[in-house]
């Protein structure tokens, strides 16, 4: 790495947007030859790239050269691995473009937003931001969400999995992703409850104020959507 690149992370890790830019700029070719091991899986060639530079902004951030290693060598796991987690297990399930360029958007802002304020962007910041709705916001999290953020915990330290009574969640919902499908065919209103409540760990009050119902409302509507989860997955009793 030479004097000059190494001037340019520390610049970019402290905030300038130009160093970034012109890192960007000059691994670019790197970018492309992870990208291009991802094409044919059902997601636009720059889409992909866009990933990748998602992956390569987080790896600039992240790097410390004070270890010894070479910043290819720690920037090409994180931009491959950006992209693997967006397609969520090699696309097993597909995801509609308007939903994936929403997901992107929302992760790039994100990841912006929580290096400018220090700290993770409120959902009011990232709606103002992306120009999204915290129900577009919502559901665009829930399309790209990795299948182990399904053992979350919510507002009471419960997982998705723990109140859908599976014996064998590894195997039975995350490996096969029947979880995921399920929660996808729910009716949109308890689809955002769900996403809000068990993958941003939202109380109950602070979904009635997204959804813009009663806290009442939002109990029913989560009890009903695990019902017609555990239905679908198969864990009814």
């Amino acid at each position: 790495m030479t004097e000059e690149t190494r001037a340019l992370i520390h610049k970019a890790r402290a905030g300038d947007n130009e160093a970034c830019a012109r890192l960007i700029e000059e691994n670019g070719g790197l970018i492309w030859s992870i990208v291009r091991r991802y094409c044919n899986r059902g997601v636009e060639l720059d889409d992909l790239y866009q990933l990748g530079c998602l992956g390569f902004i987080k790896a600039v951030r992240g790097f410390d050269d004070s270890f010894g290693t070479q910043f290819s060598t720690y920037a090409v796991p994180k931009i491959s691995g950006e992209i693997r987690r967006f397609l969520r297990d090699d696309g097993a399930i597909k995801v509609g473009r308007t939903l994936r360029q929403q997901a992107l958007l929302v992760s790039s802002a994100r990841e912006r937003l929580r290096h400018e304020l220090g700290r993770e962007p409120a959902l009011s910041e990232l709606a103002e931001d992306t120009g999204l709705t915290a129900e577009e916001i919502a559901a665009a999290e829930l399309a790209a969400a990795a299948p182990e953020s399904l053992q979350q915990e919510n507002s009471e330290g419960l997982t998705l999995e723990s109140m859908l009574g599976a014996e064998e969640p590894e195997e039975a919902l995350l490996q096969t992703l029947e979880l995921r499908q399920a929660i996808e065919s729910l009716p949109e209103k308890e689809r955002t409850i769900i996403a809000l409540r068990y993958f941003r760990a939202f109380t109950q009050q602070e979904c009635a104020e997204v959804v813009k119902i009663s806290q009442v409302q939002v109990s029913r509507l989560e009890k009903r959507a695990l019902r017609q989860l555990r239905a679908l997955v198969g864990t009814e009793e």
